[in-house]
């Protein structure tokens, strides 16, 4: 059986080696922001909200779109969007041999991103010369997201061909490395007056809802954390709102891969996330610091002792400094793994601020050469100077880590969970230093809190964060009593339970997967019941 600390000296082992592996290729995709003046002569889009049953941005809000499929490439279209680039690698295109491929993939991305608009809102953006019965549009698209029929098959029974050239050119976004899905997303905008005969309609499924709004109405939404937005749909939004659908493409299109703020992602308006490459546990690559508030700022974890990383992070805090004259008055750690306080001294050397932690993590920091100057005490509050003042709670959450802290931001419920959970990895829980009842109390005392959203330090944010935290409880409850049975039937070492309790795991996965059995058996003696 392997002895305790495990968890940190795998993360040492990927400090000495380390050799990340290359990002996951993003998938070409197409999203369409179908727009209109209502009849006050305001502009309005037309948004969507994905299903919170989605693994990738459940519950945000977004764009009707979708992923290039090898089907697209087969689709005919007619016309090309206005403005567009050639966008293509043939490398990048699923299931194809770069020798079966045209020369440009233009009109497979048209096919791509008026299929996905069909599918999501049953706008079907036909040729001139046609004009399909809606009754048949509508059955068509039923049988399509049925999978009773393929999209050549609905433009073929129906007579028609599909028309891209309506489409106009409006920016290429790529999601960042740290994520485990990534798109190398076009957007396209459309015009779709009062006066057509067949409207936007979202049938629930992989989204939930959509509606036309006024681009103000939607950025006030996301302000009041009413609406979960990327970075890409935040910028649309605010260009139209600032300039139109007309005179607005040139700020639409921001050309390179992150767009017009690459170094931080805003979630709200005062919480943006700046994702630091950091030597972390796989598959996790990056840790995300975070920065809190409008005029007073807190800076959390920032975790990557990397030269050009902590640079980055200096200029991410100037920049959003510079946009509401706010200031940096402390950093914040969530507990003492080095791929959360790697840039500690470097940021309080470049900010002239205190370092904040709990009392158990300073312990552990010491020896490190990291000081904290400050404790932060469970139920601690906490206020920011702002527009609005933000209130912070501080919640002392073990079970991870003994000094384990959480930031619960009281206005708009959002909570700064540090690893308490991760956006597309587990939780190592470690003993001595992890503690699976501790864990599972923290875990409780969140979902008491009712939090909306979560800001995990690895991957992106979360909605529908009660169900995602409760979903976890369940889960660490039921890998539980899986070790119980295996202890019933006189399996009491660990390593001889982990082909039955971890039977979906790999070889290599097994020393961290022993150390959450261990905590398991911990937790089950503590009560009792073996």
């Amino acid at each position: 059986m392997s002895v305790g600390n495990v968890y940190e000296q795998v993360l040492s082992g990927v400090g000495q080696a380390f050799d990340p592996s290359p990002p996951p290729r993003p998938r070409p995709s197409g999203s369409v922001v179908l727009w209109r003046r209502n009849a006050a002569a305001e502009v309005e889009v037309y948004w969507v909200r994905r299903s919170p049953l989605l693994r990738f941005m459940g519950g945000w809000h977004a764009f009707p779109g979708g992923g290039l499929a090898p089907v697209d490439l087969d689709t005919p279209v007619q016309g090309r969007p206005k403005d567009v680039d050639e966008p293509f690698d043939p490398a990048d295109v699923p299931g194809a041999d770069d020798g079966d491929l045209p020369p440009t993939m233009i009109d497979g991305l048209s096919a791509c991103t008026l299929r996905e608009l069909f599918e999501e809102t049953g706008v079907l953006v036909h040729t001139v010369d046609s004009k399909p019965d809606r009754a048949a549009v509508r059955d068509a698209r039923r049988k399509l997201i049925d999978q009773k029929i393929g999209f050549p098959g609905v433009l073929h029974n129906l007579e028609t061909k599909l028309d891209a050239s309506r489409l106009t050119y409006a920016g290429r976004w790529v999601t960042p490395a740290f994520s485990t899905i990534r798109f190398d997303a076009r957007f396209f905008l459309l015009e779709w007056p009062l006066d057509e005969e067949l409207q936007p309609e979202v049938w629930r499924g992989e989204l939930d809802h959509g509606e036309w709004i006024r681009p103000a109405e939607a950025i006030q939404r996301w302000r009041r954390a009413e609406a979960l937005l990327g970075q890409p749909n935040l910028h649309i939004l605010r260009v139209l709102l600032r300039e139109g659908p007309e005179r607005g493409l040139e700020h639409l299109r921001p050309g390179g891969d992150e767009g017009p703020a690459p170094h931080r992602i805003e979630f709200r308006r005062d919480i943006s996330a700046i994702p630091q490459r950091t030597r972390t546990l796989p598959p996790a690559t990056h840790t995300s610091a975070y920065l809190i508030g409008t005029r007073e700022l807190a800076l959390v974890d920032p975790g990557s002792g990397d030269a050009d990383q902590i640079e980055r992070l200096k200029r991410a805090v100037q920049a959003a400094a510079k946009r509401d004259g706010g200031i940096v008055k402390a950093i914040w750690l969530t507990h003492h793994h080095p791929d959360h306080v790697g840039g500690a001294n470097a940021m309080r050397q470049a900010l002239g601020v205190p370092v904040c932690a709990h009392p158990l993590t300073a312990e552990r920091l010491e020896s490190r050469g990291i000081e904290v100057d400050q404790p932060l005490m469970d139920g601690q509050t906490i206020v920011l100077a702002g527009d609005p003042n933000l209130t912070i709670q501080v919640l002392h959450t073990p079970g991870h880590a003994r000094g384990h802290l959480c930031f619960f931001e009281e206005g708009s419920r959002t909570l700064i969970a540090g690893d308490m959970i991760a956006g597309h990895s587990t939780i190592i829980i470690d003993p001595p230093e992890g503690d699976m009842d501790q864990y599972l109390h923290s875990l409780a005392r969140l979902i008491g809190l009712q939090p909306k959203t979560l800001l995990p330090a690895h991957g992106s944010m979360l909605a529908n964060a009660v169900e995602r935290l409760q979903a976890l409880y369940n889960h660490r409850l039921r890998r539980e009593q899986q070790v119980l049975e295996a202890w019933k039937q006189g399996v009491h070492d660990p390593v001889e339970m982990l082909a039955s309790v971890y039977a979906d795991i790999q070889a290599h996965e097994y020393p961290l997967a022993e150390r959450q059995i261990v905590a398991h058996i911990l937790r089950l003696r503590k009560l009792g019941m073996i």
